[in-house]
């Protein structure tokens, strides 16, 4: 008999994370007492009974001295309060997707909303969520209910609609449906946990390969029954508590057993499971063991691996050790439309395939490598949900509402706002750029991510650093992010320093995109710190380009130009001589004849010879002369 055990099986993050809390309060010498059993397995209770842990069913129940563990499922509003006013110390061990679902049934009562949630009402975990709201609720257990149910008692009040942790993603599937249509202004909220999510796949997947189930949970658990429930859609499922309820007789005629386990499962349950199921096995007759290595039979779902015998330029064909031919398309073998199998695989090569199609008739099994990996990927996907670890993937794709990144085969969506870190910045230009991001939703084919929240953190890390080492004249490399009237904004490294629009360039410009472009690369120094208020001023202007220092090192006194007209005055004519300097030909000295009226004799635009007369560095003034030239001229004749 071959035994798979499912990946997820066992504590989840909220239960791993309560049992922690509590196992490290009683390690300091702390009294503690849990308010009601701390999680939903007996033998996990009873070892923590046998450390001196209690268990209270309310808070008037703790004896003095005691620090009170509020467990996973969490608790009212009314029993922070009773906490509070008995003056108990407490630890707050409340998953934090309960938590979640608690700061929605608090939103609904301050927004006067009806609160509806999917869940066992004699549930714990429910009793809490509703505990926190003092406005109308409703809790039902399935569609047959929601569809009974009359709907708030106002029906134009809006609605909020959250789902117990555990409970069944099929059957939330099939009230949110219903709700949408019956219930224009609900807001439904997606908050069956991750593991929750990722146990209720396994299972169905494990049913679908396996001639029984073995769910490993306590018999009053939630999530456990709800995995039975699960797996006997499609094959024989049972649950136990412990190995020693395990019955021989369930294993007979059994080639493939799947082992998975509720969320209040311990690892070492699981393991005593699975050496007890190890140890029936082993005791097989001979001829229940002859039976069992009868050639393998696949069928749709299951997993094997294949070994590459022969490529043409559409699909492989592998064999998996069975009768039939195994095929996998080029399709099913990559994404990339322009790819060549000779390029993906070798004769040869070991491959790990879904089962898609069994065609006895034909004598072939159609298979897919693509699939599998897209599994494996929801697998990670979910623990990274649960974890909050980074991930990583490519941009694919973007629409009016974000963008989508594939993550090891899964479609991430990123809605805009998590995409990039300012709101006027092109999010379309992700795509095809390689990111780093974290999963925050991941409910059924719903997958929500967020890029932004890696990028301010890694910002934050970056700014540490910046602010730590910064100092006036020093030169960064920076990347134009946004342009105001008054000058561009540049990150030069997780801060954004203000490049006045007087700093960009020796000319005089009117709009900062005469000179630099959002996207632009751009060396810029410090001009100027306030460390108070965190902000940077920078020069991108250079001092060798100064057209006042070209004037001093090339033009002396006496030098020729001809050069245009750029204003008048009453008094004069103003020539720019060289880009962003300007000399000023005083009216005396336009003409030998007298000028009563500069816009007589010139206008804008017009290109003139002047001769430079003086400059005053200082005061950046410089006179220019027409007249000069005019002298010169006639001594020469």
């Amino acid at each position: 008999m071959e035994i798979r055990l499912a990946r997820t099986a066992g504590f989840c993050f909220g239960v791993d994370r309560a049992v922690q809390l509590t196992r490290s309060l009683l390690d300091q010498g702390e009294k503690v007492a849990t308010l009601g059993p701390l999680i939903h397995n007996p033998q996990v209770v009873a070892e923590l009974a046998r450390r001196g842990a209690l268990v209270a069913d309310s808070p008037q129940q703790v004896p003095p001295g005691y620090k009170v563990v509020i467990r996973s499922h969490g608790v009212p509003r009314s029993v922070y309060d009773q906490l509070q006013a008995l003056n108990l110390p407490w630890q707050d061990a409340t998953c934090p997707f309960v938590a979640k679902i608690h700061a929605i049934a608090r939103r609904a009562e301050q927004e006067g909303a009806c609160l509806a949630v999917a869940g066992d009402s004699a549930h714990p975990e429910v009793q809490g969520i509703v505990g926190h709201t003092r406005g109308e609720s409703f809790v039902f257990a399935d569609l047959a209910q929601l569809r009974a149910w009359k709907g708030p008692e106002n029906p134009e009040k809006r609605m909020f609609v959250v789902a117990q942790t555990t409970f069944q993603a099929t059957k939330w599937q099939e009230c949110s449906e219903f709700l949408k249509k019956a219930y224009t202004n609900a807001e439904i909220f997606d908050t069956i946990c991750n593991a929750t999510w990722a146990r209720q796949q396994e299972a169905e997947d494990l049913s679908r390969q396996c001639d029984l189930v073995v769910v490993i949970g306590g018999h009053h658990s939630s999530n456990t029954q709800k995995l039975v429930a699960v797996a006997a859609k499609h094959t024989r499922a049972v649950t136990v508590e412990t190995a020693s309820e395990l019955q021989p007789e369930w294993f007979a005629d059994v080639r493939t057993a799947g082992v998975t386990a509720g969320a209040s499962t311990p690892s070492s349950i699981i393991e005593e499971v699975l050496n007890s199921m190890t140890e029936i096995n082993d005791s097989m007759s001979f001829e229940e063991m002859l039976n069992a290595s009868e050639e393998k039979r696949v069928h749709a779902g299951s997993i094997v691996k294949g070994v590459v015998t022969s490529i043409s330029a559409n699909e492989i064909q592998v064999d998996i050790g069975a009768k039939q031919t195994g095929v996998v398309r080029l399709s099913e073998l990559t994404d990339d439309s322009s790819a060549k199998v000779e390029d993906l695989v070798k004769v040869g090569d070991e491959l790990d395939l879904i089962v898609e199609k069994v065609m006895d008739q034909d004598g072939i099994i159609q298979l897919s490598r693509k699939k599998l990996a897209s599994r494996k990927g929801m697998e990670e996907i979910a623990k990274a949900a649960e974890s909050g670890e980074v991930v990583e993937g490519d941009v694919t794709e973007y629409n009016k509402g974000g963008v989508v990144v594939n993550v090891n085969g899964v479609k991430v969506f990123v809605p805009r706002s998590q995409a990039t870190m300012r709101r006027d910045e092109d999010y379309t230009a992700l795509v095809g750029k390689h990111v780093r991001l974290v999963v925050t939703e991941c409910s059924g084919r719903k997958i929500v991510g967020s890029i932004n929240k890696v990028t301010a953190e890694e910002n934050k890390v970056r700014r540490e650093e910046f602010w730590s080492n910064v100092e006036v004249g020093k030169t960064y490399t920076g990347v134009v992010k946004s342009l105001t009237s008054y000058g561009a904004f540049v990150d030069i490294g997780g801060v954004d320093g203000l490049c006045h629009i007087s700093e960009l360039s020796w000319n005089r410009i009117k709009h900062p995109s005469e000179v630099v472009s959002v996207g632009d690369t751009i060396e810029v120094y410090v001009k100027d710190i306030d460390r108070d208020n965190h902000k940077v001023s920078l020069g991108y202007k250079k001092s060798e380009d100064n057209p006042w220092e070209q004037l001093r090192s090339s033009y002396p006194v006496g030098s020729v130009f001809h050069a245009p007209v750029v204003s008048l005055t009453k008094f004069g004519a103003f020539v720019r001589i060289l880009p962003g300097v300007d000399g000023l030909v005083h009216i005396s000295e336009i003409s030998n004849e007298r000028v009563e009226k500069v816009s007589d004799v010139l206008k804008v635009g017009d290109m003139v010879d002047v001769k430079l007369l003086d400059v005053d560095f200082d005061k950046k003034r410089i006179s220019l002369s027409m007249k000069a030239l005019l002298k010169d001229k006639d001594n020469e004749e």
